[in-house]
């Protein structure tokens, strides 16, 4: 049972980075892959794809303790900088197409966007253009808060911020842990299918194909409140 947003007109929508914004997680994928292979841990594309928006020290961990290798501060660290590294050897930013004109569109709406994830600020400022971030009222990134994706604190921070309460803000993530995080905090939530099939984000109010999708959704549950999201997937 879903707990949808009521508010009659949302004031907010609040975006994912990784996977919503830029087409980032295949380098994600291989960031990890490549350094883990070194210490002889293998992850597949599913182990990281699912845990996308987690701090990254909570990922790592989890993926070393599955290996049976302690995760002291320093052999976090040490893997971490070499993940950093390959990370930025083959990354090769893509926006996807359309989340420009989806902010500007937005932005025109007088929404106010807000952009979460776990990423260190550091690296969002390498990682987003300058004429992308500045869309953004505010960014909550992984080192602003204490307790990541799943957990619900980032989103609340980024409500927060906006100075609007849960019920007036829409969320569009693409993973598991980023859908868990904005119900639990209360907010109405967008999937989209960038990264994973819809099989994994059946937890979100709605689910969509492409970023195009989420004008008319927000419309949806701007004039019909939160029956929009008994509405699961949205086809283009």
């Amino acid at each position: 049972m879903h707990t949808y947003a009521r508010s009659p007109k949302p004031a907010a929508v609040i975006f994912d980075m990784d996977g919503v914004i830029v087409d980032s997680m295949p380098y994600h994928f291989l960031a990890w892959y490549e350094t883990l292979r070194g210490w002889g841990i293998r992850v597949s594309c599913f182990d990281v794809y699912t845990k996308e928006g987690e701090r990254w020290d909570k990922s790592l961990k989890d993926f070393l303790i599955r290996a049976r290798v302690r995760p002291t501060p320093a052999v976090l660290r040490t893997i971490f900088n070499r993940r950093q590294r390959i990370f930025k050897k083959y990354f090769k930013r893509f926006i996807f197409k359309g989340s420009a004109q989806l902010l500007a569109c937005l932005k025109k709406r007088r929404y106010k966007l807000a952009l979460v994830t776990g990423t260190p600020l550091s690296e969002v400022r390498k990682i987003l253009p300058a004429h992308t971030r500045n869309y953004f009222d505010c960014i909550v990134a992984g080192d602003d808060v204490k307790q990541g994706k799943p957990h619900p604190e980032p989103y609340l921070k980024a409500g927060a911020l906006l100075q609007l309460s849960p019920r007036e803000c829409v969320v569009v993530e693409n993973a598991p842990f980023g859908i868990e995080s904005a119900k639990r905090a209360g907010m109405f939530c967008v999937a989209v299918t960038t990264s994973l099939p819809a099989a994994y984000l059946k937890r979100a109010d709605r689910i969509v194909d492409s970023l195009e999708a989420i004008p008319a959704v927000i419309a949806g549950v701007c004039s019909t409140g939160g029956a929009a999201g008994r509405r699961k997937k949205e086809r283009r």
